[in-house]
């Protein structure tokens, strides 16, 4: 990595990077080509080991290019805004991006699946009380990415940290308004 000064190393610091993301996006081979294609994801770190979870149906392009695939490419990021400046030349970005390589393996038993699914739920909802019919299950795809390398860069002016400060107290204050209904309603 040539700016070693924007350079993430912990590893406590990269996952919650990762927990932060909305998408992954998986650079797969196609001829002399490169096929992009963003993906919801679930994602677990057992014991340094990280892999993230997907689901797709279980034809089509991006599934034929995947059973192909030695390697995949992926790439995370959140955070992304431009902090003007006074001159073109002096405008910034401010973000924060994990990119690597793995290998992808297909689940095929229903239990497999059913934990890949929890995993993608996790990541989008923050709950993982979810249940699965097995209709559902057996016409899914579910694949894992097992991460072989991973880097993690980020760029935050002051005026991004405050804003994700800033951000993150408005959460707090809706998760709380959000709570105070929910006990209301219960005892309507």
């Amino acid at each position: 990595m040539r700016r070693t000064d924007r350079e993430v190393t912990d590893p406590a610091a990269i996952d919650a990077i990762i927990r932060a993301c909305p998408c992954c996006r998986l650079g797969l081979r196609d001829g002399e080509g490169v096929y992009l294609v963003p993906l919801n994801f679930g994602f677990a770190n057992v014991d340094g080991q990280r892999t993230f979870y997907f689901h797709s149906a279980p034809e089509g392009h991006k599934i034929d290019l995947l059973r192909q695939a030695k390697t995949v490419a992926f790439e995370l990021d959140c955070g992304c805004a431009v902090t003007p400046g006074t001159t073109a030349c002096s405008h910034s970005a401010n973000y924060r991006s994990v990119m690597g390589q793995g290998r992808v393996r297909f689940l095929e038993t229903q239990t497999d699946k059913r934990a890949a699914l929890t995993e993608i739920m996790r990541q989008n909802t923050g709950k993982d009380d979810w249940t699965f019919p097995d209709e559902a299950v057996d016409c899914v795809a579910a694949f894992v990415l097992d991460v072989q390398t991973i880097t993690e860069k980020q760029a935050l002016g002051n005026e991004a940290r405050m804003n994700a400060r800033n951000l993150e107290g408005r959460i707090s204050v809706l998760n709380e308004q959000i709570r105070a209904e929910e006990m209301n309603a219960e005892h309507i």
